[in-house]
């Protein structure tokens, strides 16, 4: 069984973040089919500083992670789920970055300054170009729902290792140990 946990706040930004990902995610869903309304563009604005978070988060915690490395790993894998894990992190890594930074480059394209939480505007990375925008706008879906599958296999590997396995690994990332003493 695996003991080494990751510390509080590496759990806190990754259920944190996790959480945001979900609803950021779920709200573009349910914006875009909605026809233009009041409704439609106040969604679209949580989503912008929902996807805006996420972007200052990862940079935090890509700060945090790199002070304070993951725990090292206990249980023992095939040496191909292992770089598989490797490979998933890092490109979910990647893609928490890149998603919003499209974003924010095709609402630049497109003419909306995108504003956080009506607090602050962040500069327009590029000039009006509504062709451009929408080419942005496709990229920004394409990688959105890869992002997606990688979530769902990153979730069905932690469930596999919980309940297959049952090596401990989901431990490591939750705030309580909830494995079981053996008497």
């Amino acid at each position: 069984m695996s003991t080494v946990r990751y510390n509080p706040i590496s759990v806190a930004f990754h259920w944190l973040m996790a959480a945001i990902i979900v609803v950021t995610w779920s709200i573009a869903i349910v914006v875009s089919d909605m026809p233009l309304s009041p409704a439609r563009i106040t969604g679209y604005s949580w989503h912008k500083w929902l996807g805006v978070t996420v972007f200052f988060l990862v940079i935090l915690r890509l700060v945090w992670r790199a002070t304070h490395p993951a725990p090292q790993l206990e249980i023992k894998m095939p040496v191909w789920q292992e770089r598989a894990m490797q490979l998933t992190h890092f490109a979910l890594y990647l893609l928490m970055m890149v998603i919003p930074l499209v974003g924010w480059l095709m609402s630049s394209a497109k003419g909306y300054t995108v504003n956080y939480f009506g607090l602050f505007e962040l500069p327009d990375l590029l000039s009006k170009d509504k062709a451009l925008g929408h080419q942005l706008k496709d990229l920004h879906e394409y990688l959105a729902d890869i992002l997606v599958a990688l979530v769902c296999l990153h979730v069905l590997a932690a469930l596999k290792h919980q309940f297959i396995d049952k090596d401990g690994l989901l431990s490591r990332m939750l705030f309580c140990s909830c494995s079981k003493k053996k008497d």
